[in-house]
């Protein structure tokens, strides 16, 4: 007698992404070099005594060919070993879309660890090493380091071809 049989179907195989890992080595060097980058760029507010430094102001006109754009950097918060500020960008002679707003980053410098990193951006707060993808704010895997990455080419470019404004401005004594 004759069987009649049906082959068993297969799943489709199916490419599981593997989970993102933090490199944590890249996120410190990260840090690190643009806690020096603002180091670079505030020569002359660390010179000043710790109590003194609280609501300094500088600013940087960036350019690069036709694009121009004036880059603000307060000083937020002041104490022994860390260093809050505000950086801020507004364009200067030409005129940006109405769609593209320039950021506003919030940045803490660690004046132990001698590291600097993201704390908000717009509005974003408190960002984690990783992130599962997809989720709801849409935020990348790698969310943290892109921002602090982001922050490191905004410092080069302003130590590349930037060139200070006017001298420190203290808001606090006016």
């Amino acid at each position: 007698m004759y069987r009649l049989g049906f082959a068993k179907s297969s799943p489709a195989p199916v490419a599981y992404r593997e989970r993102y890992k933090v490199d944590l080595p890249s996120q410190m060097a990260e840090c690190e070099a643009n806690y020096f980058r603002l180091q670079k760029l505030l020569v002359q507010h660390f010179q000043k005594p710790v109590a003194q430094q609280q609501g300094d102001q500088n600013r940087f006109m960036v350019s690069k060919g036709a694009q121009q754009w004036l880059v603000d950097l307060n000083i937020v918060e002041r104490s022994p070993y860390t260093t809050t500020l505000q950086m801020a960008h507004t364009a200067g002679t030409t005129a940006v879309s109405n769609w593209l707003h320039l950021p506003k980053l919030t940045v803490r410098m660690y004046h132990d660890a001698k590291l600097a990193e993201v704390l908000a951006w717009e509005g974003h707060k408190r960002l984690r090493p990783r992130y599962d993808y997809p989720n709801q704010a849409m935020y990348q895997r790698d969310e943290k380091l892109q921002i602090n990455h982001f922050l490191g080419e905004l410092l080069t470019r302003c130590l590349s071809h930037g060139y200070e404004m006017d001298e420190i401005i203290n808001f606090t004594k006016i």
